[in-house]
């Protein structure tokens, strides 16, 4: 078998294996497919399995001789592909081994539970067989729980639990209040069955949760992943060029840069009226359907980005009853997935009021704030699902899809868009605010230069925000790092991928061009991008280096 055959292979069995393993996220970006009735299983049997499985994989990779970035002994595509799917092996890797996920925090357990429900209600229309599924991760929850128990037990992180103890405070009339909307979509039989299997996974709930209060004073504190570690996740996994030092620099500049900008910003509007808010959700969902098929023109008549009659759209919707207890576990969109890719995807809205979170009251005044973000991951996605290259239409790191999503804010707002929104423009300075103070506080965490009251209570000043509000961030940053500052780090990199593109193409360079293939191409990391559309190795070079430098392995070590 040729090289480009083996990585091929190795791929294609890799994916049918993560399909089946990928640990549920609740976040909307890294969601996957999974067979009809697939339920996840973390005992610890399973998880030895997984990490053995892993192994053999990075062994298999590990063999394949596909040259350097340099002097690649494969086409350049398929070495593209060579690295991306060492990228996916080592995120497996991360989880297992290194961030233990799976043993030091409890919302894993949360998440891999009522969090697969809430997954299977996401799609507008619920059918009886969405239902059955349903039902089965209700009866398969006091098992999950179990299973998360054993694995936490005496590993458990302190801050973690009380995130976990919070959020289950109410599980109880929650689930209740869900299966009470979902009756009257069910079957008599399995209605009844949903009723019972509720109630033992209600039970199996505030067993945990009892648990988790009772044992978190023993719990260890967060101990910081550690600059090794954390420069080990961006050179094997995210396959960013720049040190934690480098890219905490970025987010500085960006911040004084972003700041800077809105003040200007308000005070130049400073005597406009505020866009009011829509009366009612329905309202909103068609300011929504309008400004998306504007946004969509914006970008064909200015020749930013193609828009394919293939592409469906970008839609809001009413929040539906069943989804209100549950929203905290996820985003509550539906960006459909691979099989549909000729369906609309939805963002659910609730009812527009003033006291509305951040991003929900953006989204209420002017909503093409969501549809050149959301909106955009709807795109890429839909777009790099087609691919005709299998490989790419998996998911590999944010870094290169939030990168594109925050990129375009600035794209859509330098292009002219929000010319007709005075405080919309300010708005899109304040998300640049947000994003790069992610960064920064992102890397001071992992590196252990601040603790979690620390990145709390600068949150609490620089956003502002909330004393609870703040800590729950800090402790989702601290339980996930190198998550946060992929907004502002791709879209930095993406940045000098257009500025290095016209410096290489001149006179032929072509804008929509260029974003065409970035959204195709929008699972696969920016360096990796440079490689195949300048020929520029230098950012895989210097990854590379720094590796061998630091004498690491593709292992790693903890």
């Amino acid at each position: 078998m040729s090289v480009a055959g083996e990585i091929a292979q190795l791929g294609q069995e890799f994916w049918d294996w993560r399909r089946l393993q990928q640990p549920r996220s609740h976040d909307d970006i890294p969601r996957i497919e999974r067979p009809k009735g697939w339920t996840p299983h973390w005992s610890k049997d399973d998880v030895a399995r997984y990490r053995s499985d892993v192994r053999v994989f990075l062994d298999r990779f590990e063999k394949i001789d596909a040259g350097s970035a340099s002097s690649p002994k494969v086409d350049i595509e398929s070495y593209v592909e060579y690295r991306l799917i060492g990228s996916a092996i080592h995120r497996a890797l991360w989880e297992l081994d290194h961030l233990r996920i799976w043993q030091e925090q409890p919302r894993f357990y949360i998440d891999q539970s009522i969090g697969v429900l809430f997954d299977h209600l996401l799609p507008l229309e619920v059918t009886e067989e969405a239902l059955r599924e349903v039902s089965l991760i209700l009866e398969e929850t006091p098992r999950i729980l179990a299973e998360g128990r054993a694995n936490l037990e005496g590993h458990a992180i302190k801050a973690y639990a009380e995130v976990a103890i919070e959020l289950l405070e109410k599980i109880d009339s929650q689930i209740r209040e869900v299966i009470s909307h979902l009756l009257p979509k069910a079957s008599a039989s399995l209605g009844e069955e949903l009723t019972t299997r509720s109630e033992r996974a209600i039970s199996a709930f505030l067993a945990y949760r009892e648990w988790l209060v009772g044992s978190k004073d023993s719990m260890a504190p967060i101990k910081a992943i550690g600059r090794e570690m954390y420069q080990w996740f961006f050179d094997n996994i995210a396959l960013v060029p720049y040190s934690p030092e480098e890219m905490r620099a970025v987010g500085f500049i960006e911040w004084e840069r972003a700041v800077t900008l809105e003040s200007l910003a308000r005070n130049k509007h400073r005597n406009k009226p505020v866009t009011p808010l829509p009366q009612s959700a329905e309202e909103q969902v068609a300011n929504e359907k309008r400004a998306e098929a504007s946004v969509r023109d914006f970008y064909v008549r200015e020749g930013i980005l193609s828009q394919p009659e293939t592409l469906k759209h970008y839609l809001n919707a009413p929040i539906p009853p069943y989804l209100v207890p549950i929203r905290w576990l996820g985003v509550t969109d539906d960006l459909t997935g691979p099989s549909r890719v000729d369906e609309d995807g939805y963002s659910y809205v609730p009812a527009p009021h003033a006291d509305l979170p951040y991003f929900y009251i953006a989204n209420a005044r002017d909503t093409r704030a969501g549809i050149v973000h959301e909106g955009a991951h709807y795109q890429q996605l839909a777009i790099s699902w087609r691919h005709p290259r299998p490989l790419r239409r998996h998911y590999y790191d944010s870094g290169s899809n939030e990168g594109i999503a925050f990129y375009n804010e600035e794209l859509m707002l330098a292009a002219g868009l929000f010319d007709d929104a005075p405080h919309s423009q300010t708005l899109m300075y304040n998300f640049m605010k947000l994003r790069a103070m992610r960064v920064i506080v992102d890397v001071n965490l992992a590196i252990g230069e601040i603790d979690i009251p620390t990145a709390t209570a600068y949150l609490e000043k620089k956003v502002p925000m909330d004393h609870g509000t703040a800590y729950d961030e800090a402790v989702f940053f601290a339980s996930s790092p190198g998550q946060a500052l992929t907004y502002q780090i791709g879209k930095t990199q993406i940045i000098k991928f257009y500025s290095d593109a016209i410096e290489k193409f001149r006179d032929g360079f072509a804008i929509q061009g260029f974003h065409d293939y970035l959204w195709l191409n929008g699972n696969v990391p920016i360096s990796l991008q440079r490689l195949e559309y300048l020929g520029d190795a230098s950012d895989l070079v210097a990854i590379d280096e720094r590796r061998s430098r630091a004498g690491s392995t593709s292992k790693g070590s903890k």
